[in-house]
């Protein structure tokens, strides 16, 4: 269940929504003050008098997608999605920036306002600068399938020329990735492993069998389908007959690879496990692939991935095994000058919720070590700093999520002195990293940080990259930070958006716990307001200073609610051991943790109404809201969106039985004939406790929703409705796991507070 996220062509002649007329003609991306942060929404240069925000305003925000820097740190180029409610579509498209300093194109001043890429067309995706800076790639399907298409970059204005398709596979590519000589391109496909390899990109005989099963499969009126192992499906998708492939292409169009073919490899052609996606890196001089693969029998209860490094200069090369750890083994990264390779481990097989440390290899003496032996919370990605000398990090910690400095010796430094979430991160010369960032009051925005190094006592000096002399033992701390993107200012400056509050509860063992607080807009202390309760997913998940689509902390307070969420036992940020309680114990010490944190909320807060309380959870806060159900009758109302409701069945409904057998301590069959006290599948099954149900309830649940299957969903409405309980259930027949199309979405808050205001404020 773990979760385990328009512009300027020529500035003198397009406006931009969402855009102030300053950044629509000047600079987009002023410096803030040393050591200062301001909003992007308060630099706007008009503000309406501020009003809640509505379903409506969330779909019309511009959401910020994948972000590439130039190699020379100028330029930006990132993606930009915009919802259309009324059409029930979400269109992409890809944008340019100057970072600091250049001329946008088509300009003569030094303005770095936005302008759309110019080659690109909307549904474009996935843009890359070349990492000598003369092009740039990106997918894009306008005649077709997917496929790699290519232009010139011009480095002084932004400017792109001379478009091209690389590849031309019906089949469609994804996971894109430039060599660092910028003379070839890896990318995936998906493909038959029974056929043979595909050497060219538009025929022979490995394309001619993928084509004709292609088409073979979608001109059959069967559309029945025969299993014969684990995984047939995942999330919201049956798996089929085909297998991701990992390819080499030459940029001048001489040769491609198929880097897979079985009769190559020692280990299954199936590249990458689903989702893992691209997961690979190449090494600086070209030579050399570092890949993930999970190469285990059976997927299906398997997280151990392994790092694979390929010979790319010898066709008949085998992949050797890096890694040596147990578990997952994610996103290796070589460093600038190639001495290095660097991923993302975990020491523990079948747990993907284990803790996520960072391991380098040292590629000359083939040794790989723990790089952060003592750091207790999850690396969630990395990047090396461009001199190789350290790696930059974000870690969830205490409900943000920070950046950290990792010097190659193992020591480490919170770089960044304010709240909120960083993501998707570009080191660039001169001791600046540029990164997207949100809070739960402001969606994602490119910034960049500026930083400086003091030496510790008695520091020695290296040379290092950058005109810089590294100390080899210094600290980090963050001089300043600047917006770089502006793209949703007017409309958020427009909103009242009150702050998210923190405190901290004792639980009944003396473990010390986070909750947090949104009060409603327009507060008044005066008032005593019903509240929202909701509980996170995961289980090893957490709540924090984030902004969400789905999940929206603002939009769930905004028609007159308190907003309460508790960082319960199994949630991450706090360290292993924590995040470890909620295994083999579902609805034990994470129930009492929720209960407490509501407990210290309603007697230190005394606008709280305590008698018009709702619970609402999905996933794994899904199956809490069905253990509340049975364990509780505080609340007025529940929501319980994709939850478990009798463990058994799940087990045999899910995808990746890896979870289940992991929470559970084992499979079902292993506590046949034992107490149900001794049973984790029934001790904590919500269906055993429905004689306590009393509680009105929202069922939510999609039918393409693989991790929890609908029949859960099903079986809970069912249950309700023979109580007599009222009850209501939202079924969607398109959805998975999440509720993701525009108006499914619009569906969904309005049933959903629909709900909550008929039984807390008794509106029908």
């Amino acid at each position: 269940m773990r979760l385990s996220s328009s512009l300027l062509v020529f500035a003198a002649v397009f406006a931009v929504p969402g855009f102030s007329s300053a950044q629509n003609t000047a600079l987009a991306g002023g410096s803030s003050p040393a050591g200062s942060q301001t909003a992007p929404a308060e630099r706007a240069t008009s503000l309406a008098a501020k009003r809640p925000m509505t379903f409506e305003d969330m779909m019309q925000m511009k959401r910020l997608g994948d972000t590439a820097v130039s190699p020379d740190g100028k330029w930006l180029a990132y993606a930009v999605t915009t919802v259309d409610l009324v059409q029930n579509t979400k269109t992409m498209e890809l944008w340019v920036q100057a970072i600091a300093g250049a001329p946008s194109a088509g300009s003569t001043d030094q303005s770095s306002a936005p302008f759309k890429l110019g080659v690109a067309q909307p549904g474009d995706s996935g843009v890359q600068f070349a990492p000598d800076g003369k092009r740039i790639l990106f997918i894009s399907g306008r005649t077709g399938a997917n496929q790699i298409w290519l232009a010139d970059f011009d480095s002084a204005t932004g400017a792109t020329t001379h478009l091209h398709k690389l590849t031309n596979l019906d089949l469609g590519v994804d996971n894109a990735k430039w060599s660092p000589d910028s003379k070839s391109i890896v990318f995936t496909a998906a493909v038959y492993p029974d056929c043979p390899a595909i050497v060219q990109d538009d025929n022979g005989a490995g394309a001619e069998c993928n084509y004709d099963r292609d088409a073979k499969a979608a001109d059959s009126k069967v559309k029945a389908q025969i299993f014969t192992e684990l995984l047939y499906r995942h999330w919201d998708h049956f798996t089929g007959e085909k297998r991701s492939h990992l390819f080499l292409i030459s940029v001048d169009g001489s040769g491609m690879r198929d880097l897979n073919p079985g009769d190559a490899h020692d280990v299954p052609t199936d590249y990458p496990t689903d989702p893992i996606g691209c997961g690979c890196d190449i090494s600086p001089d070209g030579k050399e692939l570092a890949f993930t693969e999970n190469v285990d029998a059976v997927p299906a209860v398997s997280t151990s991935a392994s790092i694979f490094t390929l010979d790319l200069t010898d066709p008949h090369a085998k992949p050797v095994k890096v890694s040596i750890s147990a578990g997952g083994n994610l996103e290796p990264a070589y460093s600038p000058d190639g001495k290095w390779l660097a991923w993302r481990s975990q020491a523990r097989a079948g747990y993907e919720s284990d803790k996520f440390g960072l391991m380098l290899y040292d590629r000359a003496a083939k040794t790989v070590r723990d790089l952060l032996p003592k750091f207790d919370n999850w690396v969630d990605e990395f990047a090396w700093e461009v001199d190789s000398k350290a790696i930059y990090f974000t870690s969830e910690t205490a409900g943000e999520t920070p950046l950290f400095q990792a010097s190659l010796n193992g020591e480490h430094t919170r770089i960044t002195e304010w709240s909120g979430g960083y993501s998707d991160l570009h080191p660039i010369p001169n001791s600046k990293i540029v990164a997207t960032k949100m809070t739960v009051d402001s969606p994602a925005e490119a910034y960049l940080a500026e930083y400086s190094f003091t030496p510790d006592a008695g520091s020695q000096y290296v040379a290092g990259g950058g005109n810089r002399k590294v100390a080899i033992s210094e600290s980090v701390t963050t001089k300043a930070e600047t917006w770089i993107t502006h793209i949703n200012d007017d409309l958020i400056a427009s909103l009242d958006l009150p702050k998210m509050e923190s405190f901290w509860f004792t639980a009944a063992d003396k473990t010390k716990l986070e909750g947090f607080l949104i009060r409603p807009p327009g507060f008044d202390a005066a008032k005593k307001y019903p509240v929202k309760f909701l509980i996170h997913g995961g289980p090893e998940g957490n709540w924090g200073d984030d902004w969400s689509y789905r999940w929206n902390a603002e939009l769930f307070a905004a028609n007159g609610y308190v907003v309460i969420m508790i960082n319960m036992r199994g949630s991450t940020g706090y360290g292993q051991a924590i995040v470890d309680g909620v295994n083999g114990d579902w609805g034990g010490k994470p129930f009492t943790d929720l209960m407490e944190g509501l407990d210290y909320a309603e007697q230190h807060y005394p606008f709280i109404d305590k008698d018009r309380e709702c619970a609402l959870g999905a996933s794994y806060g899904g199956y809490m809201a069905n253990w509340v159900l049975g364990h509780t009758n505080r609340f007025k109302c529940i929501v319980s969106h994709d939850g478990m409701f009798d463990a058994e069945s799940a087990f045999g409904t899910t995808e990746e039985d890896w979870f289940n057998i992991w929470e559970f301590k084992g499979h079902p069959w292993d506590y046949y004939g034992k107490p149900d006290a001794e049973n984790p599948y029934r001790k904590w099954s919500p269906s055993l406790y429905a004689k306590n149900f009393k509680t009105p309830t929202l069922v939510v649940h999609g039918q393409l929703d693989y991790r929890l299957d609908v029949s859960e969903g099903f079986q809970l409405f069912d249950t309700l409705q023979m109580l007599g309980v009222p009850s209501k259930m939202l079924y969607f027949p398109d959805e998975g796991h999440w509720v993701l199309k525009p108006q499914n979405s619009q569906l969904w808050w309005k049933t959903v507070n629909d709900w909550v205001d008929q039984w807390t404020k008794g509106r029908d």
